[in-house]
């Protein structure tokens, strides 16, 4: 008897620093990230010796980004997997790269990432949140029951906006339009009911999600550029002992390395695979995509003029995209 209270007492400080950190995201189970982070989960398990583990909640059972930080706050959750304006409040500069009607192209994309994305990194770490690199979550289209062209034919379709999403509800706003603001789990069942008629959205996440099934007609016109990370609340990161920190930092940097690099090779082909599935695409002139740049910026400018982004980051993206342009690269 002896031996063994001997035997458990010896394993107390090995489970006393046993960590589970619990991540929700958005994205549905068996999605390739949702995957990709079991994975990761479990790699890091294994080379911790069990001190740490991943719990990874899908789909969004623990509810929107406002839900989940709020748990998070609390310690109920740890981090989570989201856009990256979920991240906003704390680092608003976070929302650099979705600056709309911005991007022509994946190569400028991928000139702006290769200098932006340690900034907003290092920015978020700055103000709590640690995170392990970004993932591509290709351009947002407008999709619609009815042809979109023009600024006038939204304003005249039944808009869905992602609840707590205060960067697009100002730009809406900018925009004149008057969307329906509703939680991401609720967009399938208001498309089928007719209360939401268009949305925007990546090519992939309106095909994993099933919403194209609801519209007709894709605009071919690229909104915004988007992006996904996973951060974790530095105040729980920060419980971990030094050695698993870094273990927790080299997996999930090597994971979201992967996921970024397939995510932007699948999102390529995404816009393709929406038309095939028998959406019409609609062209606006270019009188009508010079009046959606003119809002844009104004709706980009209005963002600077209220805190919601800096003008220095928003000056460095530009200085980044003239010259990517001004070598014809």
């Amino acid at each position: 008897m002896l031996r063994i209270s001997v035997a458990l007492l010896a394993l107390m400080p090995v489970l006393a620093l046993a960590t589970t950190l619990k991540i929700s995201t958005l994205y549905p189970d068996g999605t390739a990230v949702v995957k990709a982070l079991k994975q990761a989960g479990d790699t890091i398990e294994q080379e911790t010796d069990g001190r740490v583990s991943l719990k990874i909640y899908p789909g969004g059972v623990m509810g929107d980004d406002r839900a989940v930080q709020r748990k998070i706050r609390v310690g109920q959750l740890h981090g989570q997997m989201a856009q990256g304006g979920a991240f906003a409040g704390a680092y608003a500069d976070s929302q650099i790269l979705n600056v709309p009607l911005t991007f022509n192209d994946y190569g400028e994309v991928v000139a702006a990432r290769a200098e932006l994305d340690p900034l907003i990194q290092q920015g978020l770490e700055d103000n709590g949140w640690v995170s392990f690199g970004l993932v591509d979550g290709g351009f947002a289209y407008i999709m619609s029951a009815n042809p979109v062209r023009s600024l006038d034919d939204l304003r005249d379709q039944k808009l869905w906006l992602p609840s707590g999403d205060s960067a697009s509800a100002n730009a809406a706003d900018t925009l004149g339009l008057s969307p329906i603001v509703l939680n991401i789990g609720s967009v399938l069942t208001s498309l089928q009911t007719g209360a939401v008629n268009a949305f925007a959205a990546p090519p992939v996440a309106a095909l994993t999600l099933q919403w194209y099934s609801r519209v007709d007609y894709v605009t071919d016109l690229p909104l915004l550029y988007t992006y996904g990370l996973l951060a974790i609340h530095k105040r729980h990161f920060d419980r971990l002992a030094e050695d698993d920190r870094a273990v927790v930092r080299r997996v999930l940097e090597g994971a979201f390395d992967t996921i970024d690099r397939d995510s932007r090779e699948q999102n390529k082909d995404a816009f393709q695979a929406v038309r095939n599935q028998g959406l019409e695409l609609v062209a606006p002139s270019d009188e009508q995509r010079a009046e959606w740049k003119r809002y844009a910026d104004k709706a980009t400018n209005e963002l600077v003029e209220e805190g919601e982004l800096s003008r220095d980051m928003l000056d460095r993206l530009h200085r980044i995209l003239k010259a990517h342009r001004d070598t014809g690269e």
